[in-house]
């Protein structure tokens, strides 16, 4: 969700992307399959909007993939890539392990690659791919994609272990991290309610619950109710199996209700009750709370971080399998 395990179990750091270093996407446009592949856009709605309405954790998965996607090299679909030989490929990385939705999108490029063969990239598909999956919820489009990117042909697990940002940060690491792509403290808030879906693994909070400064403590921020609850599910700190929904009672919607659940100690993360660690931030929070502009900053954010470092123009290549470069 849009952070860290959107976490579903690691979430949401630099190798910077390429040379040039980050770019925010001057060379996307709208409607860029327009001519070339008219029936791309419907046909990547229609095939995870059909994936969606017979798994509802799908949402949370591709939208954490795209987040996990373009803090690594840019939004390049390099972590769609295998392992080859000598090298292990960013969704071999630890924070990438419980990524999945792997199958929708080769499903989408399969038929894409029989109506415009070599046209239609799996970096576009994957952002797109995302878009929809929360949008199925509302039957409409609930931010615009713009176009246009490229895959690369890089892949580096290395690079995902520095370039994601992880569960247990405070809020300083994660406004660096957020800035070292381009992205605002707004931004980081606004993203990490990307958090209002889906689940995290115990092992990435369990040390708020039993040893959170080392001396088998719990993590005073936390509501002591939902750390009772908490506790309930995860029963020790090696626990890497069992999931718990980041948004208590409302994962599979949507909303803006993570940020008032923030609000009352019960964000599930370290990362999450950081937010509350900064004035900036936390006005952030308060703001999103008490009115619906929580769709509208969310649109914006993301539209911004899916132009993080993208690969244009004649950059990359036109992936055939969206699991090897051609």
């Amino acid at each position: 969700m849009m952070m860290r395990a959107i976490f579903a179990a690691v979430l949401i750091s630099v190798v910077v992307l390429g040379v040039a270093g980050i770019g925010h996407g001057a060379d996307l446009r709208k409607n860029f399959y327009k001519k070339s592949c008219p029936v791309a856009e419907e046909m990547v709605k229609n095939i995870t909007w059909k994936n969606v309405a017979s798994n509802s954790a799908l949402p949370a998965k591709l939208l954490r993939m795209h987040f996990h996607d373009c803090f690594v090299r840019g939004c390049d679909a390099s972590v769609l890539l295998n392992s080859k030989g000598s090298n292990t490929a960013e969704k071999h990385a630890t924070p990438n392990l419980s990524l999945a939705g792997f199958d929708v999108i080769d499903e989408v490029k399969t038929q894409l690659e029989k109506s415009c063969a070599g046209v239609v990239s799996c970096a576009d598909i994957l952002a797109l791919s995302a878009r929809d999956a929360v949008s199925f919820q509302f039957k409409r489009s609930m931010w615009e994609v713009e176009t246009g990117r490229r895959d690369g042909t890089v892949s580096l697990a290395s690079e995902a272990l520095t370039n994601i940002p992880i569960p247990f940060s405070n809020f300083s690491t994660l406004k660096q991290d957020f800035a070292n792509k381009g992205l605002s403290v707004k931004d980081l808030v606004v993203l990490s309610g990307g958090h209002t879906i889906g689940v995290g693994h115990c092992n990435l909070f369990s040390n708020r619950l039993y040893n959170f400064t080392g001396r088998g403590d719990a993590d005073p921020s936390l509501d002591s109710t939902y750390a009772a609850f908490l506790r309930t599910q995860c029963r020790s700190l090696s626990d890497n199996t069992t999931t718990v929904e980041m948004d208590p009672r409302s994962s599979l919607s949507f909303d803006n209700k993570y940020f008032s659940n923030l609000k009352q100690g019960r964000g599930l993360f370290q990362s999450d009750a950081a937010l509350l660690t900064n004035g900036v931030s936390s006005k952030t929070v308060d703001k999103l709370i008490a009115s619906s502009d929580f769709f509208t900053e969310f649109a914006q954010s993301i539209k911004k971080m899916g132009a993080i470092g993208v690969l244009t123009g004649s950059a990359g290549e036109i992936r055939k399998k969206c699991a090897h470069v051609n």
